[in-house]
């Protein structure tokens, strides 16, 4: 039979088995913060102002263009420095830093929705061409791949969401 003593030993041990586990979950979420926070003070381009945003994001949803050949006739090269371009570089940047801190699990994906889902969706589809003409032209299919990321995981979100409504 057991007695008092084997029980109390049993249950210390469990207490000091589950303290070492929280412990070790606690430096991790602390080490998640502290990514999220460096990434987040590192990146420019979470130094925005709302209107700098509201801008940016007008001018790039007002953008015409029919294929990446007439982007480049009607607004430059990625190296031009017109508003156009910048407004383009602001909301593409943007949208890669968050994609990135979503891929590397720093952000959750309903928080990620909630804030911006519809529009990121809408800024992927408008620049998607400019994107894969960027990436074509300079050899570099990895350019604004977290923007891409953050699109695709949207687009999840988005299906999910209508699936769960019908």
């Amino acid at each position: 039979m057991v007695d008092i003593q084997t029980v109390s030993i049993a249950v210390a041990s469990a207490s000091v088995t589950l303290a070492a586990i929280y412990y070790i979950w606690q430096i991790r979420h602390q080490n998640k913060i502290r990514e999220t926070d460096v990434f987040v003070r590192m990146n420019p381009s979470f130094n925005l102002s709302l209107i700098e945003w509201q801008q940016a994001a007008f001018k790039v949803m007002n953008i015409q263009f029919k294929d990446y050949d007439d982007f480049i006739r009607k607004y430059g090269s990625l190296e031009t420095e017109t508003p156009t371009m910048m407004a383009i570089h602001t909301i593409a940047n943007y949208t890669e830093g968050v994609g990135y801190l979503l891929k590397r699990k720093l952000v959750s994906i309903s928080y990620v929705w909630d804030t911006f889902g519809p529009t990121v969706i809408l800024f992927w589809e408008k620049l998607k061409p400019v994107v894969e003409g960027i990436r074509k032209q300079y050899n570099a299919p990895t350019v604004f791949e977290p923007f891409e990321y953050l699109y695709n995981e949207m687009k999840k979100r988005e299906q999910k969401l209508q699936q769960s409504k019908a």
